[in-house]
């Protein structure tokens, strides 16, 4: 009967999610953008260097960097020009292939969202102009840098909003430009618009359909990145983009993976995750995504808070951040942290320990959810739950049902 009594609980918490916080409602659902880049039915057709092209969508970025080691500075060029759209987004394609190419692509875009990021100088090394359009840009010498970092941002960002300025440091770009600046010469930081994101705090924020469609992206994007030569990077994942880094966290090659603001990774713990990457997670006092319930249950919910002890992440400080967006603003005790990881120097941010310490064991079979309801949960859980949770018996409810403590919720 007490986990009979969980069980409700956690429905009536799940419930709270969806349709007792009033911005839930105010999100767009998003189709997610899958599959090779634009213009792959031409590439695949090509003849022009006798044999068949690597498929962009079935090629790995390894075979992808050995076919282009193997070709000479002629036919490289060839490719570039005629197919400025699949070599500027081909993971695993040499790095300034990438930039002269995604400048061809945006150089010929007449969607006025993207003309700003057509301007000399910048270092474009994805740019796909379908749907809501997808970027990402490098910040710093990624060639000749001996570490590497790549931003992945949450909802509400794509290639059409990625120059606005009202967000500052809060945008990937600020995000990327202000880590870049702190972290010193000898980085390269990657602001990461890789994948289709939420829009508003709406049903998308709160299931994973995208952060898993998203999590196959990064984890290729990753993937390219080294095969092309380049350092094994240190990933830091914002709010839902936090979500996208916890599914890809199996298969993502990265040294550090950094959650901040983040609303869980669909994971218990760090042992969930499956990675040989160092896990940190910061969240500041102020961040409105600790006023939403950490849950986890038929698919809406991210799972626990990953800066709750028994996640098992190091912890970044972050007391000096203000607000879901401030992580990265200049003179934060987060961002001198941030800047720590991004040169490899994570002593500064946890002199006195390497590794965290471990959560103490329950007793068996326990299910962690308080005794006592938090104040806001009371005034969200329906008196009366609907039919269909009581229907069925206790007999005929899962074995066991977790609801981990309310600590925060997508965005």
């Amino acid at each position: 009967m007490r986990r009979y009594a969980r069980t409700v609980v956690a429905l009536a918490l799940a419930t709270s999610v969806v349709a007792g916080t009033a911005g839930w409602v105010s999100g767009d659902a998003q189709q997610a953008l899958t599959g090779p880049p634009p213009g792959s039915a031409q590439w695949r057709a090509d003849r022009a260097l006798g044999d068949r092209l690597p498929d962009p969508g079935r090629a790995t970025p390894g075979e992808v960097a050995a076919f282009f080691a193997g070709l000479t500075a002629d036919e490289r060029q060839l490719l570039l020009v005629t197919h400025p759209s699949v070599v500027g987004n081909l993971d695993g394609a040499p790095l300034e292939l990438r930039y002269r190419a995604n400048s061809l692509a945006l150089a010929a875009e007449d969607d006025p969202r993207y003309r700003s990021l057509a301007a000399p100088g910048r270092r474009i090394i994805a740019f796909d102009p379908r749907g809501r359009g997808q970027v990402a840009e490098v910040f710093g010498d990624l060639r000749t840098a001996d570490r590497v970092s790549v931003v992945v941002p949450g909802s509400d960002n794509d290639a059409g909003t990625y120059d606005r300025k009202v967000a500052g440091h809060g945008a990937p770009k600020g995000m990327a430009r202000t880590l870049h600046t702190a972290a010193g010469p000898g980085t390269a930081v990657i602001a990461w618009v890789g994948y289709t994101t939420p829009v508003g705090v709406g049903i998308d924020a709160a299931t994973g359909g995208l952060a898993e469609a998203g999590a196959g992206r990064l984890a290729r994007f990753a993937e390219g990145l080294t095969a092309d030569g380049l350092p094994v990077p240190a990933v830091f994942c914002h709010s839902y983009g936090s979500v996208v880094c916890g599914l890809a966290a199996h298969r993502l090659s990265a040294t550090d993976l950094v959650v901040l603001g983040s609303p869980g990774m669909r994971a218990d713990d760090v042992g969930g995750l499956r990675t040989s990457a160092r896990v940190w997670a910061a969240k500041d006092p102020t961040d409105w995504i600790d006023d939403v319930p950490n849950v986890r249950f038929a698919g809406l919910g991210h799972g626990t808070d990953p800066t709750d002890p028994a996640f098992g992440a190091r912890r970044v400080p972050a007391d000096e951040a203000r607000g879901h967006a401030g992580y990265f603003a200049p003179g934060t005790d987060s961002l001198r942290a941030f800047a720590a990881i991004a040169r490899g120097d994570a002593t500064e941010v946890a002199p006195d320990a390497e590794e965290p310490d471990a959560p103490e064991p329950g007793p068996a079979g326990a299910d962690p959810v308080p005794d006592t309801l938090p104040a806001w949960a009371a005034t969200r859980v329906p008196d009366t739950l609907p039919a269909w949770v009581t229907a069925p018996g206790p007999d005929a409810l899962p074995a066991r049902v977790t609801a981990p403590a309310p600590e925060g919720a997508a965005r």
